[in-house]
């Protein structure tokens, strides 16, 4: 399938790559096909872009919650899984999405509070709201990525 992205222009995403969230996502619920893109000229592939197929002018920057919040462990009901379907926590995904205020990289934050769960298996997703108050919608990330670009540059060192 080609698409006409915003972020990449045009891209080719394979069949197999299509992920279907049935509810959409909050806000939009009639956008229910998306790729997961990276973008292959950083050298930082933690950040990817949640693109809609629905609507190719529609793309969220996401990253796996680990990679910002090592503890992240949220309990979820297992009624909010159902759309994805027989799942093994070896095939699931977890992504949250990030905020980049234009100009103010330094509030970047992700939202810890609804993250999006995926099953590679069968390409299921789905978004949840998360009932703890654990999580924050805006967990400021920018000292925590510096750090660990700064680490990985030592380290390639």
């Amino acid at each position: 399938m080609k698409v006409n992205t915003k972020v990449f222009g045009e891209i080719e995403i394979a069949d197999e790559k299509i992920i279907e969230m049935d509810n959409g996502i909050i806000g939009f619920p009639d956008l229910n096909k998306f790729a997961i893109v990276f973008n292959s000229e950083r050298e930082d592939a933690s950040v990817a872009w949640f693109v809609s197929l629905d609507e190719p002018a529609f793309a969220l920057p996401v990253i796996n919650p680990l990679v910002v919040c090592s503890e992240y462990n949220p309990e979820v009901d297992e009624e909010a899984l159902k759309p994805l379907g027989d799942l093994n926590p070896d095939e699931m995904m977890v992504l949250v999405t990030m905020t980049i205020p234009k100009g103010k990289i330094e509030d970047m934050t992700v939202n810890l509070k609804a993250p999006i769960i995926i099953n590679s298996a069968n390409r299921k997703g789905c978004q949840i709201i998360l009932e703890s108050e654990d999580y924050k919608i805006k967990y400021p990330i920018y000292e925590t990525l510096k750090k660990l670009k700064e680490e990985s540059a030592a380290a390639a060192e």
